[in-house]
This record gives structure tokens, sequence and C-alpha cells, in this order.
């Protein structure tokens, strides 16, 4: 299945779940992200984000809906699928969109967002999501031929305060510029009614991930709310 500009319309006002595990942790499993994939699936997913090579694999042999993937290298700086060689990887990995480093940093191959979103178009037939930190970034990464905006990377690059639940200020500072792209809702959405606030501020699809998908995470607030 190829993804279109205009299949993307069935992902408007949907639930996307990013289903990752960090290195070292018990579902750290390719097979078990597909399995929880499939969960999220039955329970409403419209999408599924997903992060390296095998779990994209798996994950699209688990689930027929569209699936986001990127490649993690590293943990600091410019690490989200860095480089068009990573991003290419995702996308021959089988993912439908391949979600990169939207932000206006220099990436670790020297090209440009506008080059590295033109090879992953030329090359592939994904879209490109680019996670952004700010609002100039999401005007860059429109510039740059993303089909996608996400505010993944929202508080973490400097420009914006890390707000304990979505940059709902953000969203809604991208929405109402009306950039012509869907705008992604993507990071600290915590609760079900966090999920609304988001589509509420303007944002045409949101990502859950840690709420729904990291038990260790989801074990940690009940423990320390009962111990507060």
């Amino acid at each position: 299945m190829i993804l279109t500009l205009e299949g993307l319309e069935a992902l408007r006002s949907q639930l996307i779940v990013s289903c990752q595990a960090y290195p070292g942790e018990p579902m750290r499993d390719p097979r078990t992200t597909g399995q929880v994939a499939a969960s999220a699936v039955i329970g409403g997913a419209a999408a599924i984000r997903v992060q390296g090579l095998a779990d994209v694999q798996f994950t699209r042999a688990a689930v027929e809906v569209p699936v986001v993937g990127l490649w993690k290298d590293g943990h600091d700086g410019v690490f989200i699928t860095p480089t068009l060689r990573h991003a290419l990887a995702v996308a021959n990995a089988g993912a439908h969109i391949v979600a990169i480093d939207g932000t206006r940093r220099a990436r670790p191959d020297g090209l440009s967002l506008g080059a590295t979103v033109a090879g992953i178009h030329a090359e592939s037939h994904a879209l490109v999501m680019a996670d952004c930190g700010s609002f100039d970034d999401a005007v860059a990464a429109v510039e740059a031929g993303a089909d996608l905006i996400g505010t993944t990377l929202s508080g973490y690059t400097g420009e914006r305060p890390k707000t304990d639940g979505p940059d709902l200020d953000l969203l809604k500072q991208i929405a109402s510029a009306d950039l012509g792209k869907p705008l992604i809702a993507e990071g600290r959405i915590q609760t079900p009614a966090h999920a609304r606030q988001a589509l509420d501020a303007g944002a045409f699809a949101v990502v859950v991930g840690t709420a729904i998908t990291h038990p260790a995470t989801i074990t940690g607030w009940f423990k320390g709310a009962m111990h507060a």
C-alpha cells in the first residue's frame, strides 16, 4: 500500500499511537512492538508510529493501517532520522510516512532539510513528517517540502518551554498560520483530555505514545500519585 497525500485525509481527527520501548527494557523487541501496535489498532488507532528498521518491518506485517517510521540515532542534537541515508532505510523497511528531524539545525550529513525531503520523495514512495520544535521550524519545514508537520520536538530544542502537557500554544500558533499541511500534535499528551484539547487547538491528528504503550512510565504515574 502506498499512502498518497489524498489518503492522509483518512487520518483527520484520528489517533496515531506511538509504540516504542527504550534500549534495555523488557519490551524492546520488534515482535513485541508489532503486537502492541496491533492491540492499539484494535482499540481504534488509525496509524502507528514506530522506531527502528526491524520495528517498522514487523509492524507493517502486523497492522493494516499506515505506519510512521523513524530511526533514532543517538540521544542529543539531530537524532530523529538525522540523515537522508537513515530516512531511505526507514522507507525501504516499509514506512508509509518517514518522520525526520524537522528543525532548522544543521544535519549530520550536511544536507539541508529541503534536500533531505527532496531525496526521500525522489527515491521512495514515502511521505515525510517533519518533527518540529517551534513555529519557525514548522514554517521552514513546509517551505522544505514536508508533507506533514509535527510538534514532536517542542520543549527539546531550546526554543520553546517544556510544558507539563502538550504545547497547546504552539499548536494554536501553527494552526492559525494555515500553512497548508496537516498539523500533527505530538509530545506529552498524557490523557484523553489532552488529546481532545490538541484537536481543539487545531491539530489534524494526535500522536500518543507513552500514555498508552509504556507500562513502566504509566506505573510510575500511579505509584507517584498514591504516595504524593
